[in-house]
């Protein structure tokens, strides 16, 4: 069954930086676009990053310029590097994709910036 299991969050300090990895199987990873999303408590989830499957990324403009998301095909995996990280980044981030048979989510790693 399809898999996603993400991990690299922890504790930061405003300006740090952090790579988040998202561990795919359970579907052919090449052929299918990723994101990366995140969620406060009390707030609604939302889109940080994709990448197609040709590699080309699109970003949130609240994380333009200072995330890069990337992908290693030939190791199922996506990733999230962060830097320049600002205390509204704190939340817990979550992999995605969308395949014919519906949307599939990790269980969601948690990045905390502290002070």
């Amino acid at each position: 069954q399809v898999q996603l299991v993400e991990s690299g969050g922890g504790l930061v300090q405003p300006g740090g930086s952090l790579r988040l990895s998202c561990a795919a199987s359970g579907f052919i990873f090449s052929m299918y676009r990723m994101s990366w999303y995140r969620q406060a408590p009390g707030k609604e989830r939302e889109l940080v990053a994709t990448i197609t499957s040709d590699g080309y990324g699109n970003y949130a403009d609240s994380v333009k310029g200072r995330f890069t998301i990337s992908r290693d095909n030939a190791k199922n995996t996506v990733y999230l590097q962060m830097t320049s990280l600002k205390p509204e980044d704190t939340d817990v981030y979550y992999c995605n994709t969308r395949l014919s048979t519906g949307d599939f989510w990790g269980q969601g790693t948690q990045v905390t910036g502290s002070s």
